[in-house]
């Protein structure tokens, strides 16, 4: 199992190898690399693409304490790109991930070469949102995700998907995976619950920049991608027809599609 020791923990990790481009794939909360698995085949033959669980989720190490601060997830992130060399990079954060690409392109922007944002927020949690999260967290520290499944899996995946009776394997193999969660998880909920706003510093990013939401979003609504959208110079945004907070496993085509076209656009160049 692939492992990387970086800034302090051991971060687990994914390398297509090959000499094409290097692509960072960063996921969200609560699942791992396999959230990026359709665009990694899609992609493998052409860029060099790499996806990492963060600190305390999927395979990487499980820290002590309270929380797993995204500033310190960030960090991770500037560690893991020197330690593999891979300035500058694509680098394509969803949610929580997108929460480490803003900040990577706001204040490194020497490790980017382009950025995409998918299903994310420049914003701190809403006020509304944090009491249900916060006790979703505490279930899972003390009895384990399963007994919130049912009101995770509709803050994750959209409409579409978990309706469509052809889909009916695919949902229970993503449920599956959401419970393979370790208790320890609620350390990584806390840290994107008591996030700081990084929408302050979006002016400063000047990386070609990709953000993409699908319409059946109900964690970060459309509405957070345009914002996104509207504080970052030269941006391009794309609403997906169908796709919820997962749209990468939701909708891969429509992902792909977009993805292939915005990095075929920003690639090529000295390394």
């Amino acid at each position: 199992m692939p492992m990387l020791d970086v800034n302090g923990t051991q971060l687990y990790y994914e390398d297509s190898g090959g000499d094409g481009e290097p692509i960072l794939f960063s996921h969200g909360l609560l699942w791992s690399t396999e959230l990026f698995a359709p665009q990694v085949e899609a992609l493998r033959g052409r860029f060099r693409c790499i996806a990492y669980d963060h600190r305390g989720q999927g395979r990487s190490a499980k820290p002590p304490g309270r929380s797993v601060e995204i500033e310190t997830v960030y960090e991770d992130a500037v560690a893991l790109i020197a330690r593999l060399g891979l300035a500058p990079c694509h680098f394509v954060g969803l949610s929580m991930g997108g929460f480490v690409g803003m900040r990577l392109a706001a204040r490194r922007p020497e490790l980017l070469r382009s950025l995409a944002l998918l299903e994310t927020s420049a914003d701190p949690e809403p006020p509304q949102n944090a009491p249900r999260y916060r006790a979703l967290a505490t279930v899972a520290r003390f009895l384990g995700l399963r007994l919130v499944a049912g009101r995770v899996m509709p803050i994750m995946f959209g409409k579409s998907f978990l309706t469509d009776p052809a889909r009916v394997a695919e949902r229970a193999a993503w449920r599956k995976r959401l419970l393979q969660n370790e208790r320890s998880i609620y350390r990584a909920v806390n840290g994107v619950i008591d996030r700081k706003a990084v929408s302050q510093e979006l002016y400063r990013i000047r990386s070609p920049t990709l953000v993409l939401v699908g319409e059946e979003d109900v964690a970060t609504v459309p509405a957070k991608a345009e914002a996104i959208h509207a504080r970052i110079a030269g941006s391009r945004l794309v609403r997906l027809p169908r796709g919820g907070h997962s749209s990468t496993v939701e909708e891969p085509e429509l992902v792909n599609a977009a993805l292939s076209a915005f990095l075929g656009e920003n690639s090529g160049g000295t390394r």
